[in-house]
């Protein structure tokens, strides 16, 4: 189409850590640029080989991927009736390289991103990385006596990109990369983790007619994903009130109790949707949120969390909270405006580490032997209330588990004051 060029972009504008360069294709209209990634990371010398005339045996297929990209590139755009990037992205997308693991997953990421995914984003980011290292584990040796000048050869064969088909993922195959990850101390919880962003992926391919259906891996007779272990983390009511009632040694102690308090009274809210709650939220008897994981999970009208605004709570938010008080403003000072989702899942990751440190010493000194975090408050809400006889459907509300159909069927809400009856129970144990 007149008037857009595209190429094959060497981004040395900052390394990856392994001291490559992204290699991504570039879309230029009307003095615009955009960048979008390939599969592909060199250094220099490397890549200037791949582009060259003679680019060698190892680097062939890497010069004819990186020609396939651009190619493809230009005919999605050739098709477009008028060009914009907003469609030649969506285009872009559905019409992949697909069919090569590394690939799928870069345009993920690259998606999840724009959406201000963020923490998804990331999740398929340690995904692809665990796979890679897994994939190219032969350039590494833990065998003793090898010399440092054969083990730098091998991390520098690393650089050398190798493409990964969905057509080598077999049952096989992931059974050796479930037991490598088992032997490199990996919990069965992160292994179903990276393995489901793989599936997912796979279903894409299938979907897009990049793969065949019959050489899908998983599912019975062939490869199951492990399911993540039973841990239980609710604590017992003695634990709480051991929680509740500790005199904290510092304002940093306090804070961090008093969050995990807000957490437990407040249907087990995790922090991030914590540090997002604004003072509009806040009702004269309850406080309204919708969890931010499930804001473009579920196909479903967003559901709103309705928790009750009990004095405790009220107390918590008077203590930590921010001024000046108006709706716009963040209550908790954990974040601030114009962040960009990467920032915000930073400061988010930071405020919870900070907190369960010191969560961690009030466990120490209240002889809590349970593993003490934000994400305890959350299993131990429902858990006390589902030992008080509360209603399921009540718990399934108030953790904002729109999955549940049988909530859905006979019980649309609960009122006020059926809420701060319930709430009480999470309490009331305090002065037995």
């Amino acid at each position: 189409m007149k008037g857009v060029t595209t190429s094959i972009f060497f981004d040395n504008r900052r390394s990856l850590k392994d001291g490559t360069y992204p290699v991504k294709l570039r879309i230029t209209y009307k003095g615009k640029r955009k960048y979008y990634p390939t599969p592909y990371s060199f250094t220099q010398e490397v890549f200037d080989k791949a582009l060259s005339s003679k680019p060698g045996k190892e680097l062939k297929d890497c010069k004819l991927a990186l020609q396939a990209i651009e190619y493809k590139a230009n005919q999605i755009i050739d098709k477009l009736s008028s060009f914009s990037f907003s469609e030649f992205e969506k285009r872009l997308l559905n019409n992949s390289v697909s069919n090569e693991v590394f690939s799928a997953y870069d345009l993920t990421i690259a998606r999840l991103n724009e959406e201000g995914r963020a923490g998804t984003a990331d999740s398929y980011q340690s995904a692809r990385n665990s796979l890679w290292c897994f994939s190219h584990r032969k350039a590494f040796t833990e065998r003793k006596g090898v010399s440092t000048k054969e083990v730098e050869a091998r991390k520098e064969a690393m650089k050398r990109y190798t493409p990964l088909p969905f057509t080598d993922i077999t049952p096989q195959f992931l059974r050796d990369y479930d037991q490598w990850m088992k032997e490199g101390g990996r919990s069965s919880t992160t292994i179903g983790m990276y393995l489901r962003t793989l599936k997912a992926l796979f279903n894409d391919a299938i979907a897009s007619g990049d793969v065949n259906p019959d050489l899908y891996p998983f599912g019975r007779r062939k490869y199951l994903i492990p399911s993540g272990e039973n841990i239980k983390r609710a604590l017992t009511k003695a634990d709480i009130t051991k929680i509740i009632k500790y005199e904290p040694s510092s304002d940093s102690e306090a804070r961090a109790r008093d969050l995990w308090v807000f957490s437990y009274l407040c249907n087990g809210i995790n922090v991030k949707d914590i540090a997002r709650l604004k003072y509009k939220q806040i009702g004269e008897s309850s406080i309204s949120f919708v969890r931010s994981k499930t804001e473009r999970t579920t196909r479903q009208k967003l559901k709103t969390v309705v928790a009750a605004l009990k004095p405790r709570v009220q107390q918590i938010i008077e203590k930590w909270g921010n001024e000046p008080v108006s709706p716009e403003t963040y209550v908790f000072p954990i974040l601030c405006s114009d962040l960009t989702p990467k920032e915000e899942l930073a400061k988010v990751r930071q405020a919870t580490k900070t907190i369960n440190s010191y969560l961690h010493r009030i466990a120490e000194a209240v002889g809590i032997e349970k593993h003490l975090t934000t994400y305890t408050a959350r299993h131990s809400f429902s858990t006390i209330l589902k030992n008080s006889d509360t209603p399921i459907a009540f718990i399934s509300e108030s953790l904002g588990h729109s999955s549940e159909k049988t909530t859905q069927h006979y019980l649309d809400s609960f009122d006020d004051s059926t809420r701060h009856e319930i709430i009480d129970k999470l309490t009331d144990f305090l002065d037995e």
